[in-house]
Order: C-alpha cells, then sequence, then structure tokens
C-alpha cells in the first residue's frame, strides 16, 4: 500500500513509557490522557506523563499499600489515589498548599483539605461512563441496562438529565444485562454531546452487519437518535473521534472507516443513514524513535499490536496497561530494531532485546487529509469534507490548483461548485466579523459578556488565498487555452458576486492582463461597458497604462473613475497629464470645485502644451475668478510666479 493511501496515522512524538512490572505499576486515566507510572507504590517515584506535556509531572508518595487507581483533576490541582475498594485519597497539588493526604467521599475543598456532601442520588448502577469534556456522566440502569441516566456537573452543581432508552437490537430472551459499557461511548462532535452505541445485529436478522447508533444529548430536552452509522460487517470494534470525525477500527481486517455526519446522508425519516467516507485502510505504518545507533533502514516493519482506547488514542502495551474499558487490539506495522512480541490471551506483552527498558508507548491517533484528496474523487463533497477539517487550508488550495491542471482538469459545473461552497464559507465569516464590529460599535460588550470576535478558521479561504496560491499561477501556465483561464477567472468572481462579497481590484486586473495578453480587446470593452468588473481607482489606473495597446481605454479609464464619483482629483491629474488642460477646467467646474483649485497646477498644464492662446484662455478664467472671489485680479504669491512665466506676457484685447 502506497503513502497516498494511508489517511489516518500516529502522531510523531508519542507518550512512553516503562514498563509494567512487580515494581512499577503503570495506569491510564483518559479523562486526562495522562500515564502514570508508579514505582514501589510511589515510595520511589511517581512520573505522569501526557500527549500534551512538555514536562512529565514527577513526585514522591507514602507507599500505604497497593495502588488500585491514580488520577489527577482535569487542572492536575488534586491528585486522587484509590488503594482500596471503599476509600480514595486526596492530596493537593496547588502551590504553597500542604501536599497531607484528606480521605472521604464527597466533594473536594482542597483549601479546608475536606469534603463536603453536596447531592445524592439513589439509583442502581450497572456501570458508568464520564466526559470530562462535557462534564456529563452516564449511568447504566435497570436489568437489562439499556435505560441511561445522565448527570450534568457544573460550578459545584449537578443537574439530572432526562433518561432515555438504549433500543436493543433484539428482543431479549433473558433478563440479564444485555447493554455493555464496552458498547457505548461519549464524545463531542461538531460542538454537540452525542452518546455513541455500537449494536451489533444477531446472525439471524436480515442486517448486513453491525451499526453505530449516535444519541444526541442536550443539555435540555430529552435524548433524541440522530445518525446511524452503517459499518455492513461483524466482528470487534473500537470508535474514535478524531477532529469531529468518528473513526471506527475493526479488528478482524485491521482497518479502520471514518465517518462525518456533516456530510449528507439517507434520511429515512427520523434518522440520517451514513456510510464511510473513504474505503477502509489501515492506519499509517510508525517507525518507533530510538536513541543510539540509526536502525538499519532496510529492515521491514514488524506487526505491532495497539490497544485502541477512546478518545483518540492508541496505546502499544508493555504489560498491564490499566484503560478502565480497553477496546480492540490492533495490528499496525511498526519499525524497529530488535522488537519481537509474545501473545497472551488477554494482553499484548514485548520485549525488545536490544534495549535495556522496555517501554510502551501512548499516541494521538491523526487524519491525513492529502490522501483523501485522490480517494475521495467527488469534488463537491470532497470540499464539504475538508471545509470542516482544522488543518484543511492548504489541502483546499492544493485541490482547487490541481482541478486546474491540464491532466486533472474539472468541467466549469464542477470548479463552479467548489468556488461557491468556499465562498459561502468566506461569507459566514465576513458576516459574523460585521456583526461584531457593529455590536462593539453600539457598546453591546458591555451588556453582553459572552459577545467574542469570530474565530478565523482554515476553512476561510478569502480572495487573497486564492489569488496568492491558485489563480496568479494558473494565468501564467502557457500550455493552457486562454478561453479556458478567462473562464475560471470570471467563474469565480461570480461566485464572489453571488455571496455579495466585494471583489478585490487584483482579480479584476488579472482578468485584464490576461485578456489583454491575448489581444481580447473586444471582451475588455464588452466587460468594462456592461460593469462585468468593478470600478474602482486601481483598475483605472491599469486602463489609463493600456491606451498605447488599446487607445480607447484612456476614455474607459475616464468614464469609471466618473463613476466613483470619489476620483475627482484623479480625474483632473489624467486630463492634465494628457495635455487636455480645457477638459480638466470643465470637469472642475461641471462638479463645482473651481474656486478651490490651484491655478498654478493649472497654469504649469497649459505651459506645456505650448499653446499660447491656450494659456491666455486658463490666464484669463483664473483672473475672472479672482475677482470675483477677492474683487483683486490679482494672483497670489506662487500663483503669480507661474502667471509671469508663460509664453510672454499675454496682451489683453
Amino acid at each position: 500500500m502506497g503513502e497516498e493511501d494511508y489517511y489516518l496515522e500516529l502522531c510523531e512524538r508519542p507518550v512512553h513509557f516503562e514498563k509494567a512490572n512487580p515494581v512499577n505499576c503503570v495506569f491510564f486515566d483518559e479523562a486526562n490522557k495522562q500515564v502514570f507510572a508508579v514505582r514501589s507504590g510511589g515510595a520511589t517515584g511517581v512520573v505522569v506523563k501526557g500527549p500534551d506535556d512538555r514536562n512529565p509531572i514527577s513526585f514522591r508518595m507514602e507507599d500505604k499499600g497497593e495502588v488500585k487507581c491514580i488520577k489527577f483533576s482535569l487542572e492536575n490541582k488534586i491528585l486522587a489515589v484509590q488503594r482500596t475498594s471503599k476509600t480514595v485519597d486526596f492530596s493537593n497539588f496547588i502551590p504553597d498548599s500542604s501536599q497531607l493526604e484528606y480521605t472521604q467521599e464527597c466533594k473536594v475543598l482542597p483549601e479546608k483539605r475536606s469534603l463536603k456532601l453536596l447531592k445524592s442520588q439513589n439509583i442502581n448502577v450497572n456501570w458508568y461512563l464520564y466526559c470530562p469534556e462535557s462534564a456529563v456522566i452516564l449511568l447504566s440502569t435497570t436489568v437489562l441496562g439499556n435505560v441511561l441516566q445522565p448527570f450534568y456537573f457544573r460550578a459545584g452543581t449537578m443537574s439530572k438529565l432526562p433518561k432515555f432508552e438504549i433500543e436493543l437490537p433484539a428482543a431479549p430472551k433473558s433478563t440479564k444485562l444485555n447493554l455493555s459499557e464496552r458498547d457505548i461511548a461519549m464524545a463531542t462532535i461538531y460542538g454537540q454531546l452525542y452518546v455513541l452505541f455500537l449494536r451489533h445485529h444477531s446472525r439471524t436478522s436480515n442486517s448486513t452487519g453491525a451499526e453505530v447508533v449516535l444519541y444526541h444529548l442536550p443539555r435540555e430536552g430529552a435524548c433524541k437518535k440522530m445518525h446511524i452509522l452503517k459499518l455492513s460487517r461483524t466482528g470487534k470494534f473500537a470508535l474514535n473521534v478524531v477532529d469531529n470525525l468518528v473513526v471506527v477500527h475493526h479488528q478482524d481486517t485491521e482497518t479502520s472507516v471514518i465517518f462525518d455526519i456533516r456530510l449528507r446522508g439517507e434520511f429515512d425519516g427520523t434518522v440520517t443513514l451514513h456510510h464511510p467516507v473513504l474505503p477502509a485502510r489501515s492506519i499509517h505504518p510508525y517507525q518507533i524513535p530510538v536513541a543510539g545507533p540509526a536502525p538499519v533502514t532496510s529492515q521491514s516493519p514488524v506487526p505491532c499490536k495497539l490497544c485502541i482506547l477512546s478518545d483518540a488514542l492508541a496505546v502499544h502495551r508493555r504489560g498491564a496497561v490499566t484503560p478502565p474499558h480497553t477496546r480492540i487490539s490492533y495490528n499496525v506495522q511498526i519499525l524497529h530494531p530488535g522488537l519481537s512480541f509474545n501473545l497472551t490471551s488477554s494482553s499484548v506483552r514485548a520485549k525488545f532485546s536490544s534495549l535495556p527498558l522496555n517501554p510502551g508507548y501512548l499516541w494521538n491517533l491523526q487524519v491525513k487529509l492529502q490522501p483523501i484528496v485522490n480517494l475521495l474523487p467527488d469534488k463537491g463533497r470532497l470540499m464539504d469534507f475538508l471545509l470542516q477539517r482544522k488543518e484543511c487550508k492548504m489541502v483546499i488550495l492544493s485541490v482547487c490548483s490541481q482541478m486546474l491542471t491540464e491532466s486533472d482538469r474539472a468541467t466549469l459545473p464542477v470548479i463552479a461548485t467548489v468556488f461557491d461552497k468556499l465562498n459561502q464559507e468566506y461569507k459566514k465569516y465576513l458576516d459574523a466579523e460585521q456583526n461584531y464590529t457593529m455590536a462593539m460599535e453600539a457598546g453591546q460588550s458591555r451588556s453582553s459578556p459572552l459577545l467574542r470576535r469570530p474565530v478565523r478558521t482554515q476553512a476561510v479561504v478569502d480572495q487573497s488565498d486564492m489569488y496568492t496560491h491558485v489563480l496568479s499561477a494558473f494565468t501564467e501556465k502557457k500550455e493552457t487555452p486562454h478561453k479556458f483561464v478567462i473562464a475560471v477567472l470570471m467563474e469565480y468572481i461570480r461566485s464572489l458576486n453571488q455571496f455579495q462579497i466585494a471583489v478585490q481590484h487584483y482579480l479584476h486586473e488579472l482578468v485584464i492582463k490576461t485578456l489583454v495578453q491575448h489581444n481580447l480587446f473586444y471582451m475588455l470593452h464588452q466587460f468594462l461597458q456592461y460593469h462585468v468588473l468593478s470600478d474602482s481607482k486601481p483598475l483605472a489606473c491599469l486602463l489609463l497604462s493600456l491606451e498605447s495597446f488599446y487607445p480607447p481605454a484612456h476614455q474607459l479609464s475616464l468614464d469609471m473613475l466618473k463613476r466613483l464619483s470619489t476620483a475627482n482629483d484623479e480625474i483632473v491629474e489624467v486630463l492634465l497629464s494628457k495635455h487636455q488642460v480645457l477638459a480638466a477646467l470643465r470637469f472642475i467646474r461641471g462638479i463645482g470645485g473651481h474656486d478651490n483649485i490651484s491655478a498654478r497646477k493649472f497654469l504649469d498644464a497649459a505651459k506645456q502644451t505650448d499653446d499660447h492662446m491656450l494659456f491666455y484662455t486658463i490666464f484669463r478664467f483664473f483672473e475672472q475668478r479672482n475677482q470675483r472671489l477677492r474683487g483683486n485680479p490679482s494672483f497670489t504669491p506662487g500663483e503669480d510666479t507661474a502667471a509671469g512665466k508663460g509664453l510672454g506676457q499675454p496682451q489683453t484685447q
């Protein structure tokens, strides 16, 4: 399988930890994504590492017996250690605070080294799941276990949300527990909390395979079944959510598929059915970094079992890493010298024959966008997919460039669809930015503290991005037919106009330069005459520069400047530069600005024409103006110098 086929990969810098042995116990905290290595019950040291931690946390604690579980609070301020089945010990990790342990059952008050009971609920619980991102705990109740009771924690309070029932695939034949925590997960997808249920159908059913059912769990209102992800296969699965994508791993085939609930699916009137966005693929092979001599480059990758955990994590296990509920093992190609594996019935053990320590590794799972470009041929669907991803801009721009190349050239309707999807996101951002600015100017920020400036995500591809990375280079390709080039440029401008986005002048300049380069002056004249190209001062100046190639461009420029109504000074300068002094004067009189203009500028321009009568006419005009305004025909200092340097002092008839 080539590099271009893998769209899932492990992060470059995994967290590595010391193997589990009789002296060292290893624990995994799903909430903080942290791995704890506890040596000798903590007496000889505890090392805590997480995917985003640059510096690991190291400390020692008194050995009070076997540690069954150890975790930090979300901000690493309070350490919780469970040594018995009934008690949990807490220690403060707040600066200038005592680190003495305190034990109780209820809310932790670190400043008092005590706990406080806030609220209690009497519920028969089979199992539970907790989602730290949304602060929601899910309790499995009833005999079958399929009635779930959520609670929401906020600011020291606990709110009971409406309970809901998970639809089991078939009517249970017994009253035993039918819904396991292994088949339930919670995840935030596109800002909304969902409960994910991995539903396995019986072999006698008509279903083609397992499916993942998504229940939307709002803060207010009842939980509702919204989406069904069709897996079309049976066996053991594991779920991750990466960049708002649901990633489903299949143990038997050792492949993964991704689902995007934002993409259009099949709505049956109640729920939306989704199929995998892309064909199933394995995770990209990974080369474990090794200190010391470089590994042999010719060495083949070794199959390595990964334990797929929730929250987009994978652990290469070297012993008893104890997540609350590990999903499946997944075979991934790992390159490492001297690596061998011993498989047992319940876990995966490995040893390095060439290393003094046997570390384990913790990775974040990542989505590679570039390979998806070739795996998803529908450009409209591809753009819908990419626009929802965090690191999408450069990939989107590469798609736009690729669809304009000779080998992968798309049709104009497809190009128009891509431009419209980009500009729709662009317009959303511009409107949000405008609304924010108006609210700030109106002083609403004081009355509405939640008012925040909109975030410019990578999905916002503006005109500058398109010009710099796509269109400018596209117009320079000589092998591309000029009609296609002009059609693409005009299609992008059409899309901007459709979404009422002001077209930047450099795009119009690109069109004009392309037309001039191919001597399409008639088309240029039509574009300007029918206002296909928007009026602007830079565009008018560009037209002036084209006069030597296309003489009508001079008048087209003047007409454009007049339509702008804010370019009066530019019009006068253009006319004077062409020695059209009388025309400039008539224009100034037409707009009522002749009382405020500088006489010297016009007298100098008239002098440069070597036309005595023209100079005399301009001279007499300003004398009459001076008489009318000041009661004296004389010029002010500076202006009289220009008048006196005329071609001989004009004589009054």
